[in-house]
């Protein structure tokens, strides 16, 4: 809809919102009148209309088989859209048209905003399968009609209620008209289902629906404004009320088809099963997190005891053994602590390599410099803790035989995502400046524990590909090729 206004009309980006406010509430207005909405918007020239938004019903059949959006008509050839932007009222005048023979009714609703008129809605109602209708379908109506006035008029939508179409109750979910005093006039079954799972053991009409709402769910700790008061329709709110066990979602809208309030349409959606699986949900997500946090906590207790045994070693080699194993406890203690403080089981990984890098290089004989470039981004947890070893495997290998002790040098770690979309891919190069690998050396046969566990890690457990090679000019070369999920 951006494009086309701003490409085909003068209207301004204060006049664009409005639009934009429109179209988030006008699906209600869709559902109440069994009709198919298109909005036209005159074009910069003022010869034509340009169409830039539709809606279809979900309470009937569509008078559209196409998209509409963006086609372009010549003045004139719509009279009913002439007339409803040049008087600005609402034109109802004319038989219906028949489109690939089925019968439409066309109506045009002029969208006023402080006294302009920005364009029209084109209301298209599938007339195929009228019917006598029923007090449900009669309270729609009226109720479409009211709305489409106060369109017309400019008092609809509200400034400043931007409303969430996914999240808002619908008209299907509940609806309950009220008169100007507040009381129900009309429930559809849907709306007293959701008030007797509130514990209403009678019906709905004729009762003040703002005093038995807070009868039946009084509101708990300090409100805005009361609940009795929300619930009577006198102002455009959202509120969810619970009680007797049950949730239910409210919508108040007003309706001033005519300056003055006649009274209002209240949505209501029962959202006790939705409410009921969302605590279920953080109720895991707080378990999950715990459980991660215990397994970080054990697993830098193992390492303080391996740290201890490893100073009370005489042995030169037994105590590196030992200090080896210190620095593998704590990357998969990284990785788990990173989970503990996330939402679900994929972390970043950029932290977790910085801070594999700062641990590991604390074990450098010399002063080597240890840095990261390009991105890990966010990975698994699957995939991020074997990948945590690796790294520290990797680093720990280059610290401790590239360099001679008190030599200067570098070690570098590079990440790029690449791949395809089937097929997403983490390249990582590890690349030191120091003495090279040594004659003969084959890193998938030889090598010591550390590149073990790294071959066995990469190519058995993550499935990737891992080699090592000497670097372009000095020093060597190390290179992971990991399939990964995407990011989302």
């Amino acid at each position: 809809m951006n494009d086309l206004v701003r490409q085909h009309t003068a209207l301004s980006e204060s006049d664009l919102e409005w639009l934009h406010l429109l179209v988030s509430e006008w699906q209600l207005l869709s559902d109440l009148s069994f009709a198919d909405l298109v909005l036209w918007v005159p074009t910069l020239d003022g010869t034509r209309y340009v169409s830039v938004a539709q809606m279809r019903p979900n309470t009937g059949p569509t008078s559209y088989q196409d998209d509409m959006v963006g086609h372009l008509v010549p003045r004139g050839r719509r009279p009913l859209l002439d007339a409803a932007l040049d008087e600005g009222r609402i034109v109802r005048e004319g038989d219906p048209e028949w489109r690939e023979e089925v019968p439409v009714r066309v109506e045009s609703i002029p969208v006023r905003r402080e006294g302009r008129v920005l364009g029209v809605i084109a209301r298209n109602t599938n007339l195929l399968t009228v019917r006598t209708p029923s007090r449900l379908e009669l309270t729609y109506l009226q109720s479409a009609s009211d709305l489409a006035q106060m369109i017309a008029a400019g008092s609809f939508p509200f400034p400043g209620q931007q409303v969430d179409m996914d999240a808002s109750p619908r008209a299907g979910d509940g609806l309950i008209r009220l008169d100007a005093d507040g009381i129900v006039q009309y429930a559809s079954p849907n709306a007293l289902s959701a008030y007797h799972r509130l514990g209403l053991a009678s019906d709905l009409v004729g009762q003040h629906l703002g005093q038995l709402t807070a009868d039946l769910a009084p509101p708990r700790g300090p409100v805005d404004e009361s609940l009795a008061k929300l619930a009577s329709g006198y102002a455009p709110r959202e509120a969810e009320v619970e009680g007797n066990d049950g949730v239910i979602q409210l919508r108040a809208i007003p309706l001033k088809p005519k300056g003055t309030r006649i009274g209002s349409l209240v949505l209501l959606r029962d959202v006790t099963e939705l409410r009921r699986r969302e605590r279920e949900l953080i109720t895991k997500d707080a378990t999950i997190r715990e459980i991660h946090h215990r397994v970080k906590n054990n697993l830098q207790t193992v390492a303080a005891l391996l740290r201890l045994q490893a100073r009370r070693m005489d042995s030169d080699q037994g105590r590196e053994a030992l200090n080896e194993a210190v620095r593998r406890v704590g990357s998969i203690a990284i990785v788990h602590e990173t989970l503990s403080q996330n939402l679900d089981e994929r972390v970043e990984f950029d932290e977790i390599a910085d801070r594999v890098l700062a641990m590991v290089a604390e074990i450098s004989p010399g002063k080597v410099n240890c840095r990261r470039t390009g991105r890990f981004g966010i990975l698994d947890a699957e995939v991020a803790t074997p990948l945590s070893m690796v790294l520290t495997e990797v680093l720990q290998n280059a610290l401790e035989h590239a360099f001679a002790p008190g030599e200067q040098g570098s070690v570098e770690v590079a990440a790029l995502r690449g791949g395809t979309r089937e097929d997403p891919r983490l390249l990582i190069t590890v690349r030191d400046d120091g003495r090279g690998l040594p004659e003969g050396f084959d890193p998938q046969r030889t090598g010591n524990l550390g590149l073990q566990i790294v071959r066995t890690l990469v190519e058995g457990e993550l499935g990737g590909g891992f080699d090592m090679v000497p670097a372009p000019e000095r020093g060597t070369k190390v290179v992971l090729d990991i399939p990964v999920g995407p990011e989302k």
